[in-house]
């Protein structure tokens, strides 16, 4: 029987040495995956044959549906997959996070000046969450970012966000305005009635004390929902 092993095919047709020679940009997301895991499935039992790690990578792609079903796939689910030990599973989180940091620091604006900017900064974070975070961005009069500080992380289908703490932050920060960005689990971007009121308490509550909501974001996973660009802000100002 032919083996599956990695190192008993040609060379030209081995993950790692596709990458060297080609650039990571050639190579499958099954191949790119197989590099992370190094190594595949063993053999566990007699009769029963061992897995390659190209194999075992898209064995996993299927089970999980793409990428993004892999990345959202919380770490105890993956353990249990047969052939992922701690490290594989700490692998292929660590190359995720990496990923997700590196887009969006390669996007972060000097100055936040419309909400393509806010989603495409917060998206590669936010997007494949599999709970809720709500995050407050404090700006000066220039629109230029103060500071950014997670209000709440919660469920996959709530979470609380307190008015009363964000209002605080801001002053602390000595703020101008504020932006409320949250992502929703579900991947769409369509606001809830939950997040209305949010939005409702928290322009009411900032217009007393003198600052400005600029907008309420809600992050999808492909697309993105704006208070400010849907005219929705004018509403709770009547």
């Amino acid at each position: 029987m032919k083996s599956d092993r990695i190192k008993s095919w040609p060379k030209k047709e081995r993950p790692r040495e596709r990458l060297i020679a080609e650039g990571a940009e050639q190579l499958t997301d099954a191949e790119l995956l197989a590099i992370i895991l190094r190594v595949g499935r063993g053999t566990f039992k007699k009769g029963v044959a061992g897995q390659s790690a190209l194999a075992q990578a898209r064995e996993l792609l299927v089970n999980m549906k793409g990428l993004q079903g892999l990345d959202k796939a919380h770490i105890s689910t993956l353990l249990k997959v047969g052939g992922l030990s701690d490290a594989k599973v700490s692998q292929i989180k660590a190359a995720f996070e990496i990923g997700k940091r590196l887009q969006s620091n390669a996007v972060k604006p000097r100055s936040f000046d419309s909400s393509t900017e806010v989603a495409a900064y917060f998206r590669p974070r936010l997007a494949g969450n599999r709970h809720e975070t709500v995050i407050a961005l404090f700006l000066n009069g220039q629109n230029k970012l103060l500071e950014e500080k997670i209000i709440s992380e919660g469920t996959p289908t709530q979470t609380t966000v307190y008015v009363r703490r964000v209002l605080e932050e801001a002053l602390r920060a000595s703020a101008a305005a504020i932006v409320l960005v949250h992502n929703h689990p579900s991947g769409s971007p369509e606001p809830s009635e939950q997040d209305d009121e949010t939005t409702w308490e928290l322009e009411k509550g900032a217009s007393l004390i003198g600052l400005v909501l600029i907008d309420h974001i809600v992050v999808g996973d492909n697309a993105y929902y704006s208070y400010a660009d849907m005219g929705r802000l004018q509403e709770f100002q009547k």
